[in-house]
This record gives structure tokens, C-alpha cells and sequence, in this order.
């Protein structure tokens, strides 16, 4: 079984209080590369609210081999981790998933193996726990499978997004998963994602991809934009029209690359925001097509075909659209 080395500074700050914890030296091992810093500490301070976790990553006082670093960052092999003194006070107070919640993800698996879970994410639903999050997917499946020491999240979600998002069970499936990504396509030996949304307009029969790279921002308050610019990260969305309605596209996409809002944005930057989208969509549309039912972002996660490791079947799992899409969907009238 692998094991983490844990070192511990003796400093004035660690000895100011009973409620603070002494400075950790955390030694990455084989087994636990490729976690997001955020997720492996959210696991390992248990008691601690995510808020303060994400707060001291923000102010440089959790290091990697030193040096200051984001909360995304995917830890590697021989990275040394330094946390410091927290209050855990707040021990034992972490929020237990409803039943129906439990009962709910518990009907929603569409895939499961030795390492890997599928799971058709309800909407409204943070893959994680976080700012103004009690409880996110990961948590309230930590929740429900005790015993699996090591659920992390191949990949994400919007909170609005429904549908296919993969959990690992094992690092090592982690780890095949996430550079599986990388690749561009399951056809190389990476993962497809496909998703399905409806978009203002009649999508144009001559735009089968968009290719603009975009950037990530920050706003008062701390949300975060996307913005196709010169100077963001190369960003690759294949698109094709499924239905046509009068006003709407239903379309399919395939992100290429893996972006923040890449959907929605490279949809916008066509003319076509996605319909439902409060931060880069029409709010005049937004607010029609609430009164016709769609209540939310109209994006859904739809398809995922991957490699399992050491399998050369390719993995197809669907996700129909679920009834709050499906149903308004209907009522549209095609053309």
C-alpha cells in the first residue's frame, strides 16, 4: 500500500493554539499524482471548510516545492506540499448528502468498473464543494462509497451542465484517464465528449468548427469570463446541426480541447449563444424561452467513448436529454 510522508515544522504559529494544526510537509507518491491540489487537500483536511482551503492556496501559504500555486494545479510524483497551520475547530461539521440525493446519483450511474464510475450529472449540481457549495457530485459520493478511498474527478462540469461526467475510483485510472484527455480524439486513444445544445438562430451550414483561442478572466466579485482573444490558449470546437426549429439550432459539439465555457463562448463568437446561458446568452431570448420551460442552460453532456487501461474495446456511454430539456425540446416547432 503506498504511503505519504509527513514531516512537521515546529513553529511559533503551530504552538499558538490547541485549535491549530502544525505545519505539514506532504511527499507526493506515485499513487497520488495527477490530483488537482484543491481536491487532495479538500480530502486530507477533513472538517475544514472548502472556503478556507481555497483561501490560503490564494494567499501562497500552501507551496509546492516552494513555490506559490493554483488551486488546479495537478500534483506530480515527488512534489513536496506544504500546509499550513489551520484551524480545524470546525472538525466533524462537514454536511451530509440527503437520502434523495444519494438515492438520485445512485439511479444515475450509467457505467461502472473496477476503477471507473459514469455518472449522468443532474443539473443544478457542483461537481465539487466550493465557494457558497455545502456539497458537491464528489462529496456526496464520498458519501455514499466510504469505502472507495480514492474518488476523484477524471474531469468537470458546469453546475447548469447535465449529463456524462467520469469519477475514478484508482489513481492509475485517474491518472490513464487524464492524459487520455490530451489526446484529441478516442480514435488516438482519447476520450470523445459529445455534447447537445440548443443555440439562438439558424446555425449556418458552412461553420462545422470554430478555432479561437481563448482567455480566462477574472470580474469583481471573482467570477470568472472567457473571451475569445489573441492571447488566450488555443481552443478547437467541432460543431454539427442536428434539428433545425423556428429561431433555434439543436446542435452537437466536440471540444477539442478542453477549455473553461469553451461550448458557450465559441457559440457566442458564431452569433449563436447557447439558449439558457445567463452569463454569455440573450437575456431578452433567456426569459421567452423560460416561459416555455427551459429553465436553465440548455447544455448536456450527452456521449463519452474512452479507453479503459490495458483494454483495447472502446467504452461508449450515452446520456439522453433529460425531461426538462427533452419536454420544452418538443414543443418547438421544427422546420
Amino acid at each position: 500500500m503506498a504511503t505519504m510522508k509527513i514531516s512537521v515544522e515546529n513553529t511559533p504559529q503551530a504552538v499558538e493554539s490547541e485549535s491549530l494544526a502544525q505545519v505539514m510537509i506532504l511527499s507526493i507518491d506515485e499513487d497520488q499524482a495527477g490530483q488537482r491540489l484543491d481536491n487532495f487537500l479538500i480530502a486530507r483536511l477533513k472538517g475544514v471548510p472548502r472556503s478556507k482551503i481555497y483561501n490560503v492556496i490564494r494567499k501562497g501559504e500552501v507551496r509546492v516545492n516552494k513555490g506559490r500555486i493554483k488551486p488546479e494545479y495537478k500534483l506530480m510524483a515527488g512534489d513536496s506540499v506544504r500546509v499550513p497551520p489551520i484551524r480545524t475547530a470546525e472538525a466533524g461539521t462537514e454536511a451530509k448528502a440527503s437520502n434523495q440525493m444519494m438515492s438520485l446519483l445512485a439511479k444515475s450511474i450509467l457505467f461502472e468498473d473496477d476503477g471507473l464510475l459514469v455518472i449522468n450529472k443532474p443539473p443544478g449540481l457542483a461537481v465539487h464543494g466550493g465557494s457558497g457549495v455545502t456539497l458537491g457530485l464528489i462529496e456526496t459520493l464520498r458519501q455514499m462509497r466510504p469505502d472507495a478511498k480514492h474518488l476523484e474527478l477524471v474531469h468537470r462540469l458546469d453546475r447548469d451542465t447535465s449529463g456524462c461526467i467520469m469519477v475514478a475510483k484508482k489513481r492509475s485510472y485517474l491518472r490513464h484517464l487524464q492524459a487520455a484527455l490530451r489526446e484529441k480524439s478516442a480514435g488516438a486513444g482519447g476520450i470523445t465528449k459529445v455534447y447537445r445544445a440548443l443555440v439562438n438562430g439558424d446555425w449556418s451550414k458552412r461553420v462545422h468548427q470554430v478555432n479561437a483561442p481563448l482567455l480566462k478572466t477574472e470580474v469583481a466579485g471573482g467570477e470568472r469570463v472567457v473571451r475569445v482573444h489573441p492571447e488566450g490558449k488555443p481552443s478547437l470546437t467541432e460543431f454539427k446541426v442536428l434539428q433545425r426549429f423556428d429561431g433555434f439550432s439543436l446542435i452537437e459539439a466536440r471540444p477539442i480541447t478542453g477549455r473553461t465555457h469553451q461550448i458557450r463562448v465559441h457559440a457566442q463568437y458564431v452569433g449563436h449563444s447557447l439558449v439558457g446561458d445567463n452569463k454569455y446568452g440573450d437575456d431578452d431570448v433567456n426569459e421567452v424561452m423560460r416561459v416555455q420551460g427551459i429553465k436553465r442552460l440548455f447544455l448536456h453532456a450527452s456521449a463519452l467513448s474512452f479507453y479503459l487501461p490495458d483494454s483495447e474495446v472502446l467504452t461508449h456511454v450515452d446520456a439522453p436529454l433529460p425531461p426538462d430539456l427533452s419536454i420544452p425540446l418538443s414543443k418547438l416547432s421544427a422546420i
